[in-house]
């Protein structure tokens, strides 16, 4: 073999190799073109009740991250956007998140503690052997009342106040809905904090089943129930395979 198509096998073997590492990265929450604008499409805003304020969010640079931007005062929306991902390929949700400070008074262990300086939350569909009559029966009735973004799970990972990480329970308000702290009180506040999370494992020990596809993506910052105000930030979303390390080299770390 000449040394030229030796060199053109390498070349080609390389190429090979970076498009399948590309591969493995689903990005779904990056955010460089859009400092000072609302984030774009396909995020949006949802409100399941119109009485309440909506968290406002824009796109911002903070401290040489580009990132959304949550500022909540006795509000509540989440930034939600769809997503068609696999879980069995890319189990993995890689993020960065920051807040200013946590709550003070909220408990997710009451309904009116229901808050959060930060979440990040995924909604998924569920089997239809995994929703029991009754289970069924309590979401044709949200849905009445809050409109079809309400799903079969969710899960929550939550920047905490008083619960220690690792803390599993479910939602004051639905046992379709689990929260687990990732963050608890101010060690980190102020600063980047990178997460790792294996979304799969997780919903399987949730919902007991791995046959479970991820419908929604969102973050939010919600103080309705508490009253309180809270600052928070969440940047470079997305999803890689498990044996594929978390990619934010779009921006500084």
């Amino acid at each position: 073999m000449s040394m030229h198509s030796r060199g053109m096998l390498i070349a080609l073997s390389l190429l090979c190799t970076t498009i399948s590492a590309q591969d493995k990265v689903n990005h779904v929450g990056q955010f460089i073109n859009s400092v000072n604008k609302i984030p774009p499409a396909p995020w949006r805003i949802i409100q399941f009740d119109k009485k309440i304020p909506a968290t406002r969010y824009r796109i911002i640079s903070w401290d040489g991250v580009f990132a959304i931007e949550a500022k909540a005062n006795a509000s509540m929306a989440l930034l939600a956007r769809p997503l068609l991902v696999s879980l069995i390929d890319m189990p993995i949700l890689c993020w960065r998140w920051r807040v200013d400070a946590p709550l003070k008074t909220s408990d997710m262990t009451t309904k009116s503690g229901d808050d959060y300086a930060a979440r990040v939350y995924l909604a998924f569909s569920l089997p239809s052997e995994k929703i029991s009559f009754i289970t069924s029966t309590k979401l044709k009735l949200a849905r009445s009342l809050y409109g079809g973004h309400v799903p079969d799970a969710a899960l929550n990972y939550v920047w905490d106040n008083r619960y220690p990480v690792g803390t599993r329970a479910p939602n004051a308000y639905t046992e379709q809905t689990q929260m687990i702290v990732l963050r608890s009180g101010a060690k980190h506040t102020g600063l980047w904090v990178t997460e790792r999370r294996n979304i799969l494992e997780d919903a399987i020990l949730a919902f007991g089943t791995n046959r479970i596809n991820p419908t929604l993506l969102a973050v939010a910052a919600d103080t309705d129930n508490t009253g309180e105000h809270a600052h928070s930030g969440f940047a470079d979303l997305h999803f890689v395979s498990s044996d594929t390390k978390c990619n934010f080299s779009m921006t500084k770390q």
